[in-house]
């Protein structure tokens, strides 16, 4: 009987006629999948033959929940087991000599899921449910390992942590996902960080995390606390046993695996020995005493190539001294970056050890008001054997992350066969199977950042960025309208309209998902109906009293974009990269077009911006203003900034005007008040220092009234780099 060897990189479906479903593919790609033309009908029973290294862990549970009309006796035999196991010892030479590796076999009166050890059965297990949603089993080997030891999920955004609800989502995730960490560690737990990082969670909080231990156990992921001690901690007896302490109170509720984050600090926790110290007396006398502990996790201070002194000494500093066993983070050659061979060729012989990638994707604690969900792509597909781990930080949007996290599993099993856009489409329709057609539109179109601090970009909106170019160049530079470009743009429109009813008209398919996403859906929707009302616009550029019409409600949906996103604190933007600056291109055109012939005074603006931001401290030169109203804010960044002595951070008018306050968080108001200036002008050229005066916690405040602004700038006048940061910067016009 002929066999196909089927490769699943290119688009993962099967091609054999006994596989009804067209688009079925194995999640995550394996390394190699066989398949015969012949298949089985799925047996109505069967009996269940285990070894006995899988009687404790998941896979036989999740076995026999996927099959559990067990009969004895009965004639088609499933077969279970490790490495070692008498009931598979028929098939030991057929396993992958790989950790958490595992050869199944479907055959016509039998299956075999042999493991490498019991992770490896498991994953062995979640392959064969896949097989059986399909109509009837293809007769087939599976011979499957991953790429990467550790793969998964560091919840370490800053921002609004997950629900128990959707970590509990999250976990069943990694379990089909073959995911296999799960690092416990938001920013805004205060259990977690200081200044709470010494106390012991209350009772209720504690057995929340209980639950979740459990539930990451039922599928065979590592749950990982963190704590965060750094901008607090005292180096000495007392803090380094409250630690201690506090990870034998996180081992009673079950976990058993512990990472030490000293990112995102200044002072004294930044040292590097005492950090290595630290780590190592945490290795010595807690992991390795508990012998069940998984390896000790360091995320360092100095955690990416712009911020890595190398003639400082700290990464040398951590890779001579730390134990062996520790792995240490790294985020790529900036905070939010793309991971490539250069950077852990630079990172990796600093730290003596294979750097454990933290990967600051899909996460946008940065750019809180967009959605990225769009195809992970951009990270070396040659460097398996570089890393000891890879694990995403993704959005406060659990069902959303989702979209990414999906692809990462998927990167990380089988890198030499990952394709970026066929296993995001993949994710889209796991996501939303009866909606995959709109989820993927609106996905399409929501995926860059916009304009940030890390000056990190996705694509978006590429299939129809073409023809937005054609038709904005047409009309800008010939003022004739590319009909074939026209086309297709007013078909946009009408799916981004149809996608956005469809997905918020959805029912239950995926609540949470719709939930968190609402918001950018009504927005979504304004965009697609404002694009064909400009696009009407254009059209009816020479007739008097249509073209009102459409100019008119076109502003109106202006306004109610402007509506959705002022009722967010962080804002909501959608299509930002190539819809919305082309419809806004097109708007200006034709009425600037339509003022010309008839001379009506319209306003031909559809977005201005009458506030620039410059600034030589690198971290702050690309941070954006967010405006709302007559408050207007420049987004804050998350990590310490080193500000240079006399670096300067300046905010321009478009025309002198009148300000009420100003009020700005450093993190220390004593810093802020003696090693800075606040200055005003009102031409440009005499510069006038305003006070600050305390205001709440860290925060400095500035009365401007009276004053005229056209230009204010704060100065780090002292004579040394100031360690800050940026939580906030806010000024209102009167």
């Amino acid at each position: 009987m002929r066999k196909e060897l089927l490769l699943l990189g290119a688009f993962g479906m099967l091609t054999t006629a006994t596989l009804c479903a067209q688009e079925f593919h194995l999640q995550p790609t394996p390394q190699e999948y066989i398949t015969q033309k012949d298949s089985v009908d799925i047996p109505r029973q069967y009996q269940i033959l285990s070894g006995n290294s899988v009687q404790d862990g998941p896979a036989l549970p999740l076995l026999r929940s996927l099959m559990p009309e067990e009969v004895l006796g009965a004639s088609f035999r499933v077969y279970i087991g490790v490495k070692g196991d008498k009931i598979i010892k028929k098939y030991q030479h057929r396993i992958p000599r790989k950790s958490e590796g595992y050869f199944l076999k479907i055959e016509k009166d039998c299956i075999v899921i042999a493991g490498a050890d019991e992770r490896g059965a498991y994953y062995g297990v979640q392959t064969l449910a896949q097989l059986l949603a399909l109509d009837k089993l293809p007769l087939a080997e599976v011979t499957d390992y991953p790429d990467v030891p550790y793969r998964g999920v560091v919840e370490g955004f800053y921002g609004a942590p997950w629900s128990q609800e959707a970590r509990i989502r999250q976990l069943d995730f990694y379990g089909r996902n073959k995911m296999n960490v799960y690092i416990y560690g938001p920013k805004d737990d205060p259990y977690h960080r200081t200044p709470n990082w010494r106390k012991p969670y209350p009772a209720r909080e504690g057995e929340e995390l209980k639950v979740l231990v459990n539930r990451a156990k039922e599928n065979n992921v590592i749950f990982y606390w963190a704590i965060h001690p750094g901008q607090d901690i005292r180096w000495n007896e007392e803090d380094r046993s409250l630690l201690l302490q506090k990870f034998e109170s996180m081992y009673q509720l079950g976990v058993r695996g512990f990472a030490v984050f000293f990112d995102d600090i200044s002072g004294e926790g930044t040292k590097a020995d005492k950090q290595a110290e630290l780590l190592n007396y945490i290795d010595d006398h807690f992991v390795k005493v508990k012998r069940d502990v998984a390896p000790l996790i360091l995320c360092p201070t100095e955690y990416n190539k712009s911020w890595t002194d190398v003639e400082g000494g700290y990464l040398t500093t951590l890779g001579d001294k730390l134990n062996e066993g520790i792995k240490v983070m790294w985020t790529g050659d900036m905070v939010v970056a793309t991971i490539d061979k250069s950077t852990l060729d630079f990172v990796n012989p600093l730290l003596k050890r294979k750097a454990y990638i933290w990967w600051n994707f899909p996460v946008s604690d940065y750019v809180q008001d967009h959605l990225l969900l769009g195809p992970v792509y951009g990270n070396g597909l040659d460097i398996k054997d570089d890393m000891s781990a890879f694990v995403s930080n993704p959005m406060e949007h659990a069902e959303a992350s989702k979209i990414s996290l999906y692809s990462v599993a998927d990167y990380t099993w089988n890198m030499e066969n990952y394709d970026s856009e066929t296993s995001w489409k993949h994710a889209v329709r796991d996501l939303m199977p009866l909606h995959a057609e709109y989820l993927e539109i609106f996905a399409a179109h929501n995926s860059d950042p916009g304009q940030n601090g890390h000056r990190f970009r996705r694509e978006e909106s590429v299939a129809i960025q073409p023809a937005l170019s054609a038709l904005l160049k047409a009309y800008q530079e010939k003022n004739e309208i590319d009909e074939d470009a026209y086309r297709q743009v007013a078909e946009e429109c009408r799916k981004i309209i149809v996608a956005a009813d469809g997905l918020l008209a959805s029912g239950n398919e995926n609540r949470p998902l719709i939930t968190e996403i609402r918001p950018w859906l009504i927005q979504f929707k304004q965009v697609g109906e404002y694009g064909a009302e400009v696009l009407n616009m254009i059209r009816l550029r020479q007739q008097k009293d249509a073209f009102i019409g459409s100019y008119e409600h076109a502003r109106a949906l202006l306004v109610l974009m402007g509506e959705t996103d002022a009722q967010y604190k962080a804002g909501i933007k959608s299509g930002s990269l190539h819809l919305m600056p082309t419809f806004n291109a097109l708007f200006e055109a034709a009425t600037t077009g339509y003022d010309a012939a008839f001379h009506a005074g319209l306003d031909t603006k559809a977005v201005y911006s009458p506030y620039t931001l410059k600034s030589d401290v690198n971290q702050l030169a690309s941070l954006p203003i967010q405006q709302k109203g007559k408050v207007n804010t420049i987004i804050p960044s998350n990590e310490v900034i080193n500000w240079q002595a006399g670096g300067v951070l300046t905010i321009s008018m478009d025309y002198a005007r009148q300000l009420s306050s100003v009020l700005i968080d450093l993190g220390d108001a004593e810093v802020a008040d003696s090693k800075f200036k606040l200055e005003v002008t009102s031409d440009g050229t005499n510069w006038q220092a305003v006070d600050l005066k305390p205001g709440y916690r860290t925060q400095v405040k500035a009365s401007l009234k009276d004053l005229s602004v056209a230009k204010m700038r704060l100065v780090n006048v002292s004579d040394t780099e100031q360690k800050v940061y940026f939580k906030m910067f806010r000024f209102t016009e009167n």
